[in-house]
């Protein structure tokens, strides 16, 4: 495909300095040889990214030929529309048109649900099959616990989401069983054998139900990527493979990308090692930093070193900390964005002074034209927030907490789910299960019963037809029938399909609970949200595989005022960034975590993720240091505080990089306090003279 550009002097490359140029401008435009592009924190990595694609299109490249693979819909989403300006820019309405060809761009798990379903027949899978949530498998995953005897043992048998957690980490990292117990879960060492029955039971229920994990999304893919033909006819199918927040990748995605493309051709991978911090998720900073060197010839790499985020002295600091990792690219962010003002390094007397700290300085900065919303307050975990939460109320500033139920963890929501589900699956028993008990008089026995009759009878809907529920059912079952097989039939079509569900659910929604006002309006968000999907079967897996985040299950009543101040982890808080940001706990035992100092790699973890705050902030950084805080660990006797130390980041050499204050400040005149208070009474001197 070529269409004659209408301007073919890059002009639109301008804005890019030389460093994103160059990574644009690699190959210049043809297939090129791999290439690592290591993009600072603020160095415009997104910016980047889509001016690259839209250089590829510009310069003559198919963008149905193009994947583009990403974290989360919301980049994808961002990525493309970037795509579409810039291509619309040099090439006028028709370059735009041509940009929106560009419809391989999605999450990992996203793009893996497409491509299952394009090569099902080729790999014994049913292409009908549907996705599963964490939740969802867990409650399976349960079920085949509870039926190989598993929730009855004489001591305790880890519970269904450890379960889970442990099958995900060793199909994530490709690790062995007892590699993954011994590193990640060492209270469940004794049952690996135990272990080993339960996942395969639940692989063979997965396959029996016709579902799929989001675990599974990356496997079926990268074995896919690992058979010769297969890969070959999929890597075909593009020209170019590019990958956002590599560093963020597990050893199946990279097998993945190394599948598809084995000589590296055509091969963008964009990320910081610097920022990756999702360990937890089985992520793996090998990938990134070991990508070089995978391709012969080796990636080409290109360092954006030139922050647009940050202040020069908060840049300083950050670099500071980061030099002192032990492997890394070698980068040293730049700003020509000057500022008197270093990060600040405030000690307080304890979690509650941190608290009432953060308020004034929050509310002081708003009298200055800051708004609340462009201030966040950042902690490495999510409890570390509870006093300044309490004191923010007492207070009344307004605050959102990134952290809470996404969109599909609201009951309501599975329920209506779980209805359509069964209604595109109807050997998904998880889906069956709480459709049907959704009736009065129904229970996990009449349910089981009713599935078995449907998957004895010829038709699915003649066995739920002939199933005889039990009479405190009886006169609400007729119904349930009528919209399942209305649903299986398409009588109402796309997406009238999620409104006649709703009509169905509305009567049980208002029996289940007392605030049902209030959740009928996710239920018509969902449907809003359904208007936009081609398919059910679509639907269900964009749903599932990115979810939107804001539901009536959370804590608290909806927000009134318009301005609120940000309360997030660290982990959420990567690719944002806010004018003033606040970090709570900067000491040893929170930061870095005394449950992530097992290991050197633990340890450069969590340096990473002090680097991560630090970079969030544009003008001004405060980092937070009580001499006293709360210990939310494991049971201790008597006072649970513990005197802290300030984080083993920040040594005394970096000191010079902050500005060292204590809060509240000292009285005019007032001499600052020692660490060890004179002694006023020896009373140790009176305790041995007694015994004299």
């Amino acid at each position: 495909m070529n269409i004659a550009v209408r301007d073919s002097s890059p002009d639109y490359l301008a804005r890019l300095n030389a460093a994103q140029r160059s990574a644009v401008l690699h190959g210049d435009g043809a297939v090129a040889g791999p290439l690592l592009v290591i993009a600072g924190a603020g160095s415009g990595k997104t910016n980047t990214l889509a001016h690259r694609v839209a250089h590829l299109i510009v310069n003559g490249a198919d963008p149905r030929r193009i994947l583009l693979m990403t974290f989360s819909r919301r980049a994808a989403d961002d990525m493309t529309r970037r795509v579409e300006r810039i291509v619309g820019e040099v090439m006028g309405p028709q370059g735009q048109t041509l940009a929106q060809g560009l419809t391989w761009g999605g999450t990992f798990h996203a793009i893996g649900a497409r491509l299952l379903r394009d090569y099902a027949a080729h790999i014994g899978l049913d292409p009908a099959f549907t996705i599963h949530d964490r939740a969802d498998s867990a409650d399976l995953l349960n079920l085949v616990r509870h039926d190989q005897g598993l929730s009855r043992t004489e001591s305790r048998f880890p519970a269904k989401n450890t379960c889970l957690a442990i099958y995900s980490r060793a199909v994530n990292a490709q690790a062995e069983l007892a590699q993954v117990l011994a590193a990640h879960f060492p209270w469940c060492v004794g049952w690996e054998a135990e272990l080993k029955t339960l996942f395969s039971g639940y692989v063979e229920a997965k396959q029996a139900a016709n579902v799929l994990d989001y675990d599974d999304l990356l496997l079926y893919w990268a074995e896919m990527a690992a058979d010769p033909s297969l890969s070959a006819e999929m890597g075909d199918r593009f020209d170019h493979v590019l990958v956002d927040e590599y560093q963020d990748t597990n050893r199946l995605q990279a097998r993945i990308v190394t599948g598809l493309k084995p000589t590296g051709a055509g091969v963008t991978v964009v990320g910081d090692d610097a920022q990756s911090i999702y360990a937890f998720r089985a992520a793996e900073v090998r990938n990134i930093l070991d990508f070089p060197g995978l391709f012969a010839p080796p990636a080409r790499l290109v360092t954006l070193e030139r922050n647009y985020r940050s202040t020069v002295p908060i840049l300083s600091a950050a670099n500071r900390v980061i030099g002192e990792a032990r492997e890394r690219f070698t980068k040293n962010l730049w700003s020509d964005r000057a500022s008197g003002s270093k990060p600040s390094l405030t000690t307080v007397r304890d979690e509650n002074g941190q608290a009432a700290h953060i308020c004034e300085a929050v509310l002081a900065a708003r009298e200055e034209g800051i708004a609340l919303k462009q201030q966040a307050v950042l902690f490495r975990t999510a409890h570390h927030s509870g006093p300044l939460e309490i004191e923010l109320t007492r207070r009344n500033i307004p605050f959102v907490k990134f952290g809470g139920l996404k969109f599909l963890d609201a009951s309501h929501v599975k329920d209506m789910l779980a209805v359509l589900r069964f209604a595109e699956n109807p050997t998904d028993r998880i889906a069956g299960f709480r459709a049907m008990q959704l009736i009065p008089g129904i229970g996990p026995s009449a349910a089981d019963q009713a599935m078995t009759k449907m998957s004895e009878a010829l038709d699915v809907g003649l066995g739920l037809d002939a199933f005889v529920p039990p009479k405190r059912a009886a006169e609400d079952w007729p119904a349930f029938v009528t919209l399942f097989n209305g649903l299986r039939d398409g009588q109402s079509g796309w997406p009238g399909d999620l409104e006649a569900a709703r009509l169905w659910y509305e009567p049980h929604l208002e029996r289940l609970h007392e605030d049902a006002a209030i959740r009928r309006g996710d239920l018509i968000q969902l449907e809003q949200i359904a208007a936009s999907a081609p398919s059910r079967q679509r639907f269900l897996t964009d749903l599932t595989l990115d979810p939107p985040n804001a539901t009536s299950d959370q804590a608290g009543p909806p927000l009134k005022d318009e301005d609120y101040l940000i309360l997030s982890t660290i982990h959420s808080a990567k690719g944002q960034e806010w004018k003033s940001v606040f970090l709570l706990n900067v000491v040893d035992g929170c930061m870095p975590s005394d449950l992530a100092t097992g290991n050197s790699e633990e340890l450069e973890e969590e340096r990473r993720l002090l680097y991560v705050a630090m970079t969030r902030a544009k003008d001004d950084l405060t980092l937070m240091v009580p001499q006293r805080f709360y210990t939310h660990g494991q049971a201790r006797t008597g006072d649970r505080h513990v005197y802290a130390q300030r984080t083993r980041f920040i040594t005394d050499a970096m000191l010079d990089a902050f500005d060292r204050k204590v809060w509240p400040p000292l009285s005019a005149g007032a001499q600052e306090p020692s660490p060890v208070p004179a002694v006023s009474r020896d009373l140790t001197a009176r305790m041995r003279g007694m015994w004299r």
